[in-house]
């Protein structure tokens, strides 16, 4: 039989936020396990870094120029012709997803057999004037499972925490169990239970944390509201007085906060992840107890980042490692694909490489209008060509962007000011030194402008004409070929 495909993402999870890679505070045993047992891709990104675009390249495969959505917009309907779970439905899988979708409509299937659902909160949801706004049970499946359980009054926004208030926290006020992350798995592992034993399955877990609200069951909030807290990253490009003055505001974008908030921020951002490992250990020992572990492969990314005060700046969208870098592991148990275990691939990678990777392991074919390649041969330490970079953007109001980068060196930028950033990431990580303007860099710079300016040719923004990018042009969130259809 063909092997069984989980794919496990997760909401607004940063890169670095692994100890098995260095980490100085955050604790996933769980997640170390499948970096020491599996493939680690040390510059993997998200193309477009907020989460409906994202997950249009893991459903679809396409750039975000192909599947259209280059910054975030709700309410376009996805309607494409081939997705993952449709190929793999097709070719025999049963499949499944469990968790976050945030598609739409909210209860389009996108191919899968069935979706159990919680999208978090979702604003156009919870109107009056859409389709579910006097009933948000009906699309959302833990809201109508928590009321059943735990009580009819019951709301996802009990809490006061905004979905979106990056720097608010505080720990669950109901027991651990009734945790969306715990529901999360309950159900994942209750799908292991009721499918089609004669099909190999197709797995979707999809957790909403850590995205805020930033609430994580006591317990695991007390493992770090003491610990010491490094400095965020503050680049020399950065402007403090900006920052300054839009520091009160709690769900900013920017902001320079006390301390002591944006430490307990911290705190409850690590405990909902480590939250999250202890129940992806949960979920790969049910695989065990239900004797499919070594017939899975498990593959396991998030959809883009969360800046957490790295140059004052908070949430996604931006082009900074932060945001736009994200975890991305593979991980073969069986040793069915003859991956190299323990191994790192420093090759540039994006969420569109998900669906040919997963295709490739079933044995399924991969549609030509895919645009990711398959990282399986990387996996197993093939020398093989691979792109030389990506390009990725989010519209983004004043601060519009597009960047591109091939994990060592990464050009920004901002399409409503001109403004450029270049960064060493080899020499300069953490992005503190802006090189842009500097008479070493100058050649670096001119060749990333070129690629970026080709990659926007042809646009309907106008963003470059003649090879030369055209600053000040406005932004679009979709593309007209999407919302056309």
């Amino acid at each position: 039989m063909k092997p069984n495909l989980l794919l496990i993402t997760v909401d607004q999870m940063r890169w670095d936020c692994l100890s098995a890679i260095g980490h100085p505070v955050v604790e996933t045993p769980n997640l170390d396990q499948l970096v020491g047992s599996g493939v680690a891709f040390t510059s993997a990104y998200s193309a477009t870094p907020s989460c409906i675009p994202a997950r249009a390249a893991i459903i679809t495969g396409m750039s975000q120029r192909s599947h259209g959505r280059v910054g975030y917009k709700d309410k376009v309907p996805w309607n494409y012709a081939h997705t993952l779970p449709g190929e793999l439905a097709n070719a025999g899988y049963h499949t499944q997803c469990v968790g976050k979708m945030h598609v739409y409509p909210a209860r389009n299937l996108c191919g899968f057999h069935n979706i159990v659902l919680h999208d978090g909160y979702l604003h156009y949801n919870r109107s009056r004037h859409t389709a579910y706004g006097d009933h948000f049970d009906q699309a959302d499946d833990y809201l109508h499972w928590l009321r059943q359980t735990a009580g009819s009054e019951l709301d996802i926004t009990d809490l006061g925490l905004d979905c979106n208030a990056s720097t608010v926290a505080r720990p669950w006020h109901l027991p651990e169990h009734l945790h969306p992350t715990n529901w999360c798995v309950s159900q994942s592992i209750d799908f292991l239970r009721r499918r089609d034993t004669g099909k190999p399955f197709f797995l979707w877990t999809s957790f909403v944390r850590p995205h805020s609200p930033l609430d994580p069951p006591q317990a695991y909030f007390d493992m770090y509201k003491d610990a010491d807290m490094p400095d965020c990253p503050v680049g020399d490009w950065v402007d403090e007085e900006a920052a300054l003055r839009a520091a009160p505001a709690p769900n900013a974008i920017v902001g320079k906060l006390p301390k002591r908030r944006l430490d307990r921020a911290k705190a409850a951002y690590y405990a909902l992840i480590t939250h999250i490992d202890d129940q992806i250990g949960r979920l790969l020992n049910a695989l065990g107890e239900h004797g499919v572990l070594n017939d899975t492969v498990v593959l396991f990314t998030s959809d883009h980042g969360e800046l957490m005060g790295d140059h004052h700046y908070f949430r996604k969208a931006l082009p900074y490692e932060g945001s736009a870098k994200v975890p991305f592991l593979v991980y073969d148990p069986g040793n069915r694909l003859g991956l190299a275990k323990g191994g790192r691939v420093e090759s540039v990678v994006e969420l569109r490489d998900i669906m040919p990777t997963l295709l490739d392991a079933a044995g399924v074919p991969i549609p030509d209008t895919v645009e990711g390649a398959s990282l399986l041969p990387l996996c197993r330490g093939e020398r093989t060509p691979w792109r030389g970079y990506i390009h990725g953007e989010h519209s983004f109001g004043a601060l519009s962007n597009h960047y591109a980068t091939d994990g060592r060196e990464k050009y920004i930028w901002f399409s409503q000011t001109g403004e450029e950033q270049f960064f060493d990431l080899v020499a300069d990580p953490q992005e503190l030194r802006n090189l842009a303007n500097e008479k070493e860099a100058r050649a670096r710079v001119s060749l990333w402008r070129k690629r970026v300016a080709a990659e926007l040719e042809g646009r309907e923004e106008g963003y470059a004409q003649n090879g030369e990018l055209i600053a000040g042009r406005p932004p679009r969130a979709c593309l007209a070929h999407l919302e056309a259809q």
